[in-house]
């Protein structure tokens, strides 16, 4: 017998007979699991190492995941923007991996990375969060036809595995207890660290500010265009969406992160060869 595995169904061919089998859509609600997750540390910070240890889990070129014997009920994209934390990024990968695979999900995981050869007058070597993940979008969907993406920082690992990584109805905030904040929101509006929204939701609100260079900013400008848009921002408990922090250098600090008055249109560039341009404050 010859048997061939594909994401829908799979063709067995016996006695010259072909039987079209379709996978049965995968529990929406999981078998219990043990709520706290174990960390996982890896003993050498290198990705030949991460990918070894990750190696039973099958995971697929450009890492990308899916479930073998059930039809995953979602397809997301995991984006992650990302410079010069590699220690922070072994974590990451040698975690989440885990953590996904149990909850049955078609998921491919983007690191997008900042980098240039020169410091421009506009950046001066700082980070740009949000034009990371504006690009992560666009490239991910001439991959692949996401449902719903997650913008996920890379210090950011979850802790119960009840935090499930769905596509949301409405954009979802899940970095609500974490570690390093005392387990509580720094404050009220806080939409940072782990946010999941939907591809309809995000081309509503015309996805992230580009003008937000250092530290801060963007996540609160993101705050503002989903309420704008009469979205409604949803929440797990904070014993279900508790993360750990891991240990980084501190970013320069934008410090017109407030100054609403320089939210006007952005291009962006990376790596010389994407240019994307967005209208950044509302429609």
């Amino acid at each position: 017998m010859l048997q061939v595995d594909n994401k829908n169904q799979t063709n067995e061919l016996e006695n010259n007979n072909v039987t079209l089998i379709h996978l049965a859509p995968c529990p929406q609600i999981l078998p219990a699991l043990k709520e706290r997750v174990d960390l996982f540390v890896p003993a050498r910070e290198n990705l030949e190492y991460v990918a070894l240890q990750l190696s039973q889990l099958r995971i697929l070129e450009g890492g990308h995941q899916m479930p073998l014997e059930c039809e995953a009920r979602y397809k997301i994209a995991i984006l992650v923007p990302y410079r010069n934390r590699f220690k922070n990024l072994c974590w990451f990968l040698l975690n989440l991996h885990p953590f996904l695979t149990k909850q049955k999900l078609d998921y491919t995981i983007f690191i997008i990375e900042q980098f240039s050869e020169s410091s421009s007058k506009e950046d001066d070597g700082r980070f740009n969060r949000g034009k990371l993940l504006n690009i992560g979008y666009t490239e991910a969907l001439k991959l692949s036809d996401f449902d719903c993406f997650f913008f996920h920082d890379v210090d950011l690992l979850p802790m119960n595995n009840g935090n499930i990584y769905s596509c949301p109805d409405q954009p979802r905030h899940l970095a609500v207890a974490v570690d390093k904040y005392n387990n509580k929101l720094p404050y009220g509006q806080y939409f940072g660290g782990v946010v999941g929204m939907s591809r309809t939701h995000f081309k509503l609100i015309n996805g992230f500010s580009n003008i937000f260079w250092g530290w801060g900013g963007e996540d609160d400008d993101l705050y503002y265009r989903t309420t704008f848009h009469r979205l409604n921002i949803t929440r797990y408990p904070p014993k279900v969406a508790s993360y750990h922090s891991l240990s980084h250098p501190r970013q320069k600090v934008n410090p017109h992160r407030y100054n609403k008055d320089n939210h006007l249109f952005g291009c962006l560039k990376v790596i010389n060869y994407v240019i994307i341009c967005y209208n950044t404050y509302y429609k």
